[in-house]
């Protein structure tokens, strides 16, 4: 409950709809709330953005999770490093074959599962700008600290390959990860915040 800052998610869910009826983003979801979505919004697939790292809160989901029918994927991103090339053609060729509706979520619900949610309206043949409001302070993201690279990773899309290339094609191709972290530069004072003080995975 300390550790994970789980006690924050009795009462604080992050819960919104990324594509209506479709797919759904929140923070670390207990087994009591994984049981009321099932029921709300039908989940038939959980994606945890979290990994396979060994944490309670994973393990006690992803039980509830088994007793309820509802298929768990571990789709491992970070937050504050440029997005993998090879992370992000996994998590596209899962997305093709899971069973929705889904909920795609990490600890807080802000950095990995923006990065997620973003991922899937560029999927979804949306665009650059619609993916970027996934990263923003209505889900607490703080686009100044280190998980801003993944803001810029939707900006350096825009720049370089929207309208001339299709995303997943882009990503393939064209996508450099070093240049992406050559490129940005956080605030200190804010990675001080988000990093030390609200001790963000």
């Amino acid at each position: 409950m300390l550790a994970d800052h789980a006690f924050l998610r009795l009462w604080w869910t992050n819960l919104h709809s990324v594509v209506p009826g479709k797919v759904y983003r929140s923070n670390h979801p207990s087994p009591a709330r994984l049981r009321d979505l099932v029921a709300r919004l039908g989940l038939r697939t959980v994606v945890n953005l979290r990994g396979t790292a060994p944490n309670p809160a994973t393990e006690r989901s992803a039980d509830a999770a088994a007793g309820l029918g509802v298929e768990t994927i571990y789709m491992a991103f970070e937050s504050r490093g440029a997005p993998h090339r090879d992370r992000i053609l996994r998590f596209h060729d899962l997305y093709r074959t899971m069973t929705f509706p889904a909920l795609v979520h990490c600890k807080s619900g802000a950095d990995r599962a923006g990065l997620a949610s973003g991922l899937v309206l560029l999927f979804e043949g949306g665009t650059a700008a619609q993916a970027a409001a996934q990263l923003s302070w209505r889900y607490l993201h703080i686009s100044l600290s280190p998980t801003g690279i993944l803001d810029a990773f939707f900006a350096l899309y825009a720049a370089e390959g929207e309208g001339r290339k299709a995303f997943v094609d882009w990503v393939r191709e064209d996508y450099r990860e070093e240049e992406l972290r050559r490129r940005f530069r956080p605030w200190r004072v804010f990675a001080f915040l988000n990093d030390i003080v609200l001790r963000r995975e």
